[in-house]
């Protein structure tokens, strides 16, 4: 297994190579002939006589392999059940063992989900993974909505779908038109991004996701999202006020420069109130901007 994912760039590959190579294992790696990553499933190569082929119990199973008997003899149900991801190896079309990834989360995610939805808005989970294993994960950091089991090409998809306002209710949005935020870090996760009204990419993820992202954030903490949406908010209103104090000056002004006052009260605007009103305008609006330095964000 070690020498085939050697070959992939898959984190759950590098998980593996790692482990063999906690291990003492890895030392010399077997060389591999024909290695075949098929996005989505798993991979698979040659090794001497043998065809090995790695990666998800319902890619297997369409290939014809049975997994039944090994599946009922092991623990992968439980595996699944406790949020870790099984991976499958089948040597010469016949399953010889699984092996369980636990998707560590970091202490910051539950909290990030909690601050997003306290922004009004809704988190959806879209993965690869199982179906047991994404709703025991999503109901650790809080998530109820999850789309498992999808396939790389099926991800754009789905975050269209949702662009157009199908399946459930969501929250707080037009119901005919839904803005959507994409993040994440792979090659799989690419094509999603770039479908999405803003991709956000985790700057620790790779060139691909990087490149087809709006946003990319420098650090792997997912609280930088919530940061990065308070963020926009707080510019935005803060341009709104920039815009008030750079027409009040006008719109006050310009009609009394013009006379509109004279016949009335015999008021006219001084050229040199004027230039000074100006000023402060434009004073104004560079304060006001200066504010945002102070800007903290709120979990």
């Amino acid at each position: 297994m070690a020498a085939v994912e050697a070959n992939s760039e898959h984190p759950l590959a590098e998980a593996i190579a790692q482990y063999a190579q906690s291990q003492d294992i890895t030392t010399p790696l077997p060389s591999i002939k024909n290695f075949d990553a098929v996005t989505g499933r798993g991979v698979q190569g040659t090794i001497g006589e043998n065809f090995l082929q790695i990666g998800t119990q319902r890619w297997l199973e369409d290939l014809g392999i049975d997994t039944r008997e090994l599946q009922s003899q092991s623990q992968a149900q439980a595996w699944e059940a406790e949020a870790k991801t099984t991976v499958w190896i089948a040597v010469n079309g016949q399953i010889e063992g699984l092996i369980a990834i636990a998707d560590t989360l970091k202490p910051s995610s539950a909290q990030a989900v909690k601050a997003l939805q306290k922004l009004g808005l809704e988190v959806v989970m879209l993965t690869g993974d199982n179906r047991q294993t994404a709703e025991a994960i999503a109901r650790e950091v809080g998530i109820r909505r999850v789309f498992a089991e999808v396939r790389p090409d099926e991800k754009a998809q789905i975050v269209k779908q949702i662009q157009q306002g199908e399946g459930e209710k969501k929250i707080n949005l037009n119901p005919k038109s839904q803005i959507v935020a994409m993040v994440g870090d792979g090659i799989n996760d690419a094509p999603a991004l770039a479908q999405a009204d803003v991709g956000i990419a985790i700057g620790t993820g790779t060139d691909v996701a990087i490149a087809a992202s709006d946003i990319t954030l420098l650090t792997g903490d997912l609280r930088a999202i919530v940061t990065a949406i308070q963020l926009s908010r707080a510019t935005m209103q803060n341009i709104r006020q920039n815009l008030f104090f750079a027409f009040i000056y006008n719109t006050a002004g310009i009609p009394i420069a013009a006379g509109i006052l004279y016949p009335f009260l015999g008021w006219l605007l001084n050229p040199i109130i004027a230039g000074a009103a100006m000023a402060f305008s434009s004073v104004s609006v560079v304060t006001n901007a200066l504010r945002l330095r102070q800007f903290k964000p709120k979990f």
